[in-house]
């Protein structure tokens, strides 16, 4: 197992393939009760002092990507601080965990990033915990499939859609500038959906797709600055969103042309990948990790 990160092997059977076991989760969803469970990279990912000393923010950090991020990042040498819901605290605790095994400092932050106050006030505590942000992820999420189509989808929802996809991260990006200095970064989380629009994930899609334009236009913005941006478009990925949000579970990933969805630790590599100084001329750009659906 220690070696998986780098046997080559079969990515189609990989992971566990799909039909899966039937699950529902209220949400937000917990990794625990899943089916398979998935693989943030606690036994396969080896880091290599990638990002030594870096200083770096991840939101939606307590499970799924955002999970396997914050671990990635940890044993390549950084510091991170990451956000998450108030009802998500023992996911926090795991995260917390695993960062700190990797013998660097975890700041876990309860934010609901929908408040602009709370944007300000998570990048006041991550410049005074760590004197600075030399990365900001812009990771969490909120989506709600509706089947039923455009009438199912409620004020409610999609102002929370568009709060949390959108304003948060824009918030978190226009406090976070100040304090990211030449040589840092920004990688936002977008996806398929960008590109291929699910009809029952109409308004998740339309933040997908504006978090691509935004990448674009702000890393032009901010060149002069040294300061890179850059977006990870994942496919269908197995994180506790999937069983708290999507009425079906038990083929999630099969239309992927490798058949199965991506885990957590499998999206990972790429948020490195862009957070380094390997990617040093890499900037505007989508890393696209779909599991073969051709995009843009």
């Amino acid at each position: 197992m220690a070696d998986d990160q780098h046997r080559q092997q079969d990515p189609t059977d990989q992971y566990p393939r799909p039909d899966f076991a039937g699950q529902d989760q209220p949400h937000p969803g917990w990794t625990g009760p899943m089916d398979p469970p998935p693989d943030h990279g606690e036994e396969s990912y080896r880091g290599s002092g990638r990002l030594a000393g870096r200083r770096t923010v991840v939101t939606g950090g307590d499970s799924g990507i955002g999970r396997a991020v914050a671990l990635a990042f940890a044993r390549e040498g950084a510091d991170v601080l990451f956000t998450h819901l108030e009802e998500e605290q023992d996911e926090a605790r795991e995260t917390c965990r695993l960062v700190e095994d990797a013998g660097r400092k975890a700041v876990a932050v309860s934010c609901d990033i929908r408040e602009e106050g709370n944007c300000r006030s998570l990048v006041e505590r991550a410049v005074a915990e760590f004197g600075g942000i030399d990365v900001l992820v812009n990771n969490a999420a909120y989506q709600m499939a509706q089947p039923d189509g455009i009438e199912a989808i409620t004020t409610e929802q999609f102002d929370r859609v568009m709060r949390t996809n959108l304003y948060g991260m824009f918030w978190l990006t226009k406090f976070a500038l100040p304090h990211i200095p030449a040589g840092g970064s920004v990688i936002n989380t977008t996806s398929v959906q960008a590109y291929k629009p699910s009809p029952p994930l109409l308004d998740y899609a339309m933040t997908k797709g504006a978090i691509v334009t935004f990448t674009q236009g702000l890393a032009q913005m901010v060149a002069e600055r040294g300061i890179r941006v850059n977006a990870v478009a994942p496919g269908p990925v197995w994180t506790p969103l999937i069983p708290a949000t999507l009425p079906d579970t038990a083929e999630f990933g099969k239309q992927s042309p490798l058949g199965r969805p991506a885990q957590p630790a499998e999206l990972a590599p790429a948020y490195v990948y862009l957070a380094s100084q390997e990617a040093g001329y890499v900037t505007a750009e989508i890393l696209n990790a779909t599991g073969g659906t051709p995009l843009p």
